[in-house]
């Protein structure tokens, strides 16, 4: 893989992003797309963890495209697997008429999923995969509600939004929603009583409300900033949902595959779920994610007598089953999540020495290649963001309030660029940041 770094050549953003821009405001539903002054910049082609736009600039990718790019962006093995599999057969007739890489790509998935029995459902999107987390919770227990976590973030869509812990997301649809789930709070490893008092809620919740069939739970809370909870979180629920006959849903669609430094991030604490939710690097930029439920839970769907109560139209997309095998083997050949732990040290400490840097840092965390930096206000974190894009640093902004900058870059980022990627955010972070 090339070690080139970034290089600006056109103000940021360069004209022709400029004009993009202005025809996307043109044609693009409002609520979507931010466009501002200096932000964004429209892509062009990418590779590894570089990103090149529309004028030519390239930047040192540290968002990993949301995570998607774990083996790097136009990974050439993936996309001869597409390239192949469009040749030959691009789509097929989900559950009607099945293909045969959508059975490898299952048996692969069931041989690595850390779930009793698996039984698995493909679908495009994360929020998807929640979706029919529920569905089957709700079937395998015969209890609707959910108990979720303030902060997590599983989806848009209405099942999703039904057991989203973020207020500004729920909100303009709260009408809309059954509004049965109970919401505790995630712990946060930097208060020392935090785990306790999760867990110490979580099981009155559980033992008040005998209607609740499933906790949904990410191991590490993603949009909300990074939230690493102290060792024993993911014990404790499974502990709690195995006394009171509850389901377990890991929500792993950020973390899963590698990121990390495990292969799931519930390994690291030896958990087994009852469901399991993958997604965004699974297919390495092809739109296929995956619900993995036990032998148990799986057994409360009725076989099929013809007409499929959950489905849809590109249900185990043949293409996205020859991505994701093709990825699965890349995330293999790399080490992808021995090379995530490997690189945690570095990290960690060119982290501590910003915090250093900076009053307005108040916490930097993370595991793996997943990692934040928490400002004192939200303008820091937007700032460094946008200052960052201008030296060619791609980062992403998160935190319930905007007040986080996460730093995930593709775990096959080269050991130059990566540093590279830490001395500019350095100079970032030494910069004054406007308030």
């Amino acid at each position: 893989m090339s070690d080139a770094l970034e290089a600006i050549v056109t103000p940021i953003p360069g004209p022709r992003s400029l004009e993009l821009a202005a025809a996307l405001a043109r044609t693009e539903t409002r609520g979507v797309t931010y466009l501002g002054r200096d932000f964004p910049v429209f892509w062009e082609s990418a590779s590894g963890a570089l990103v090149t736009d529309v004028d030519g600039n390239r930047y040192l990718d540290c968002t990993a495209a949301f995570g998607v790019a774990t083996t790097g962006h136009a990974n050439a093995a993936v996309a001869r697997a597409i390239a192949e599999q469009a040749a030959r057969l691009p789509h097929g007739m989900g559950d009607v008429h099945p293909t045969g890489v959508r059975t490898r790509l299952l048996s692969r998935l069931a041989a690595l999923a850390p779930v009793d029995e698996p039984k698995i459902f493909l679908c495009s999107s994360g929020s998807e995969t929640i979706d029919f987390a529920l569905k089957s919770a709700s079937l395998a227990v015969g209890e609707p509600k959910a108990l979720a976590f303030a902060g997590g973030y599983h989806g848009l869509g209405y099942g999703a939004l039904e057991v989203c812990g973020i207020a500004k997301f729920r909100d303009p649809w709260r009408a809309q929603l059954r509004g049965t789930t109970t919401f505790a709070p995630f712990p946060d490893a930097r208060h020392p009583k935090a785990l306790d008092r999760s867990l110490d809620a979580v099981g009155k919740a559980l033992k008040k409300d005998s209607a609740i069939g499933a906790v949904i739970v990410e191991p590490i809370q993603g949009r909300a900033g990074v939230i690493v909870p102290p060792d024993g979180f993911l014990r404790g629920l499974r502990e709690l949902c195995t006394r009171y006959g509850v389901l377990l849903i890991l929500d792993e669609i950020y973390t899963g595959l590698g990121r990390t430094g495990t292969l799931f991030a519930c390994e690291r604490e030896a958990v087994r779920p009852d469901i399991l939710c993958l997604g965004k690097a699974l297919g390495g930029g092809f739109p296929i994610s995956a619900t993995v439920l036990c032998g148990e839970v799986a057994s409360a769907w009725q076989p099929s007598t013809g007409e499929a109560l959950h489905t849809s139209t590109y249900l185990g997309n043949p293409m996205g089953c020859a991505a994701a095998l093709a990825n699965l083997d890349e995330i293999e050949r790399c080490d992808i999540a021995r090379v995530a732990r490997a690189r945690e040290p570095a990290i960690a400490a060119a982290f501590q020495a910003l915090v250093r840097q900076h009053p307005a840092i108040v916490d930097v965390r993370g595991r793996g290649m997943l990692w934040a930096i928490e400002f004192a206000e939200a303008s820091y974190a937007t700032a460094c963001v946008v200052q960052s894009l201008a030296r060619g640093l791609m980062l992403l902004q998160s935190g319930l309030g905007g007040e986080a900058v996460t730093f995930a870059p593709p775990p096959v980022i080269t050991d130059a660029q990566l540093a590279r990627a830490l001395d500019l955010l350095g100079e970032v972070v030494c910069d004054p940041v406007p308030a």
